[in-house]
């Protein structure tokens, strides 16, 4: 209904330089005029809905601060709780200004239907899913109290897309990791149409517009079994992509620029607005709930400009004992200094950690024999966790043992230290090609017949991309990345125009 269809009255309000007319008739019209002027006046409002998973809160924090900062919103965080301890995320969300955000956990999800050993990818969407009745009731609330102009989605999000529209709200999603993988969502509905074979058994690989060829053994994790929940998952969430008003994916026009053309052409065929609005990587120091600085810092100081070799998997990333004990011994066998960031092995997940992590836990149990007392002059073995932003950055660093999650990625690029690629799980080995094959900043691991990368390897690996005149392509085409990554983050930077453009377009809603 239009407020002003039966007003007789003219009242003149001055706001920002321009005159707003407002016609008032009688008293219950006033009311409906004041309120809508109310809302009016407050600074537009975003909530940020992250999947479960300390790895996918933390860009969606970077992308709040982005907002308050430069665009003037307010945000409210509502987190999904998976049953897993909310105290790290909790304390990423009390680092944030407390006038501009707000934060809503969820009920915790029962799981006791849930068949054991089912993939992170299936517990994450049913988290989702469960959820979505209390999201529903504080989406209400907040249509109701704020200016709630979007709400920002996760992956697996997509069963919340109708339940915005609802409220009038427009419905985005944070792509968390490349465009190649936003293209290969876009397409693997008609792909699970056309192909009857387990992806991994196709005998060619399939190029998706823009991209680089992927064989079908290298698509993401949780599509490698097509009878599995976690496939129906997946394929669910990507026919709901078209949904969505459009998909800020957090990657750059310098790292693929031949996928972000392919799906703006893919409008014609109704795929929404895509927006590279940067790499979102928190650049801030933390202590991880340690304080004072941490000592492999304090290490990394006393050693020669690129000479350091850092080893970690990301916060889930596991191997088992016998892969730990040969990535030991290949560090040892390099002669290379070096800095691991070690886990307990689980033999049965390589993302054991993901739910659970396991802090400050002693590695000597599993490491081989005198392996620390051998390296103590060359190498620093850490318990789960070190501060990886300020690692990366630290100017004696030389190259990065990865997983390849995309976060980690992204503080890479931004640092500019070439790779070897180690992938674990997730679409870890999709963005392995992306690195390898097209842009050409890693190498990519090799294992043997039982899927173990040996010690001779990783000595190989780790002494050329040091030392060696192999190294000399990954460590300048790093170096190039990271030039192109300070310009388009820079103020009139392409993804600083980027996230700009969708801040209007969200200014200009409700």
């Amino acid at each position: 209904m239009n407020p002003f269809s039966s007003l007789t009255t003219v009242v003149n309000i001055k706001l920002d330089r321009s005159n707003i007319v407002i016609l008032v008739a009688h008293e219950n019209n006033k009311i409906v005029l004041i309120n809508w002027l109310s809302q009016k006046l407050k600074p537009p409002h975003v909530a940020l809905v992250p999947s479960p998973g300390l790895g996918h809160l933390n860009p969606l924090v970077e992308l709040a601060n982005q907002l308050i900062v430069h665009h003037n919103f307010t945000v409210t965080f509502v987190i999904p709780n998976d049953g897993s301890c909310t105290k790290p995320h909790r304390k990423v969300l009390q680092a944030l200004d407390p006038l501009s955000v707000s934060a809503t956990f969820l009920p915790p999800i029962n799981f006791d239907d849930l068949p054991e050993g089912s993939q992170i990818e299936t517990r994450i969407a049913l988290t989702m899913a469960r959820s979505l009745s209390a999201l529903r009731d504080l989406v209400k609330v907040l249509a109701e109290s704020t200016r709630l102009v979007a709400i920002v989605f996760y992956v697996f999000g997509s069963d919340a897309f109708d339940m915005a529209k609802e409220f009038h709200v427009a419905p985005y999603l944070f792509w968390s990791t490349t465009a190649m993988m936003l293209s290969f969502a876009f397409h693997l509905p008609r792909l699970d149409e056309t192909t009857t074979c387990e992806y991994r058994d196709m005998p060619e690989p399939v190029q998706f517009p823009g991209c680089v060829p992927l064989h079908g053994r290298d698509f993401l994790e949780p599509v490698q079994d097509r009878s599995n929940e976690a496939y129906a998952a997946v394929l669910r969430t990507s026919k709901k992509l078209l949904l969505v008003a459009g998909v800020l994916v957090n990657s750059s026009l310098d790292l693929e620029p031949n996928v972000f053309k392919a799906l703006k052409k893919g409008r014609a065929q109704g795929f929404p607005l895509v927006y590279p609005i940067r790499p979102i990587i928190n650049l801030s120091p933390t202590d991880g709930g340690i304080n004072g600085q941490h000592e492999c810092l304090s290490w990394l100081d006393k050693q020669l400009r690129g000479s350091d070799l850092f080893v970690a998997f990301g916060s889930g990333g596991t191997l088992s004992l016998k892969q730990i004990q040969e990535l030991a011994l290949g560090l040892e066998m390099s002669r290379q200094r070096f800095l691991w960031v070690v886990k307990r092995p689980n033999e049965t997940a390589k993302n054991g950690t993901y739910f659970a992590p396991n802090r400050f836990l002693d590695p000597l149990g599993f490491l081989p024999n005198k392996f620390l007392e051998r390296t103590k002059d060359v190498g620093l073995v850490v318990p789960s966790w070190v501060p990886q932003v300020q690692v990366l950055s630290h100017a004696s660093l030389g190259g990065f043992i990865t997983h390849c999650g995309w976060n980690s990625v992204l503080e890479n690029v931004v640092n500019g230290v070439p790779l070897i690629a180690w992938p674990l799980y997730a679409e870890q080995r999709s963005n392995v090609v992306l690195l390898a094959d097209d842009i050409k900043i890693a190498w990519r691991v090799k294992m043997n017949e039982k899927g173990i990368m040996e010690s001779q390897g990783i000595a190989k690996y780790a002494r050329g991309l040091i030392e060696g005149d192999e190294g000399k392509l990954p460590r300048k085409k790093v170096k190039e990345l990271q030039e192109a990554s300070k310009i388009a983050l820079s103020p009139e930077g392409l993804s600083t125009k980027s996230l700009a453009e969708v801040a209007q377009i969200w200014k200009r809603n409700n």
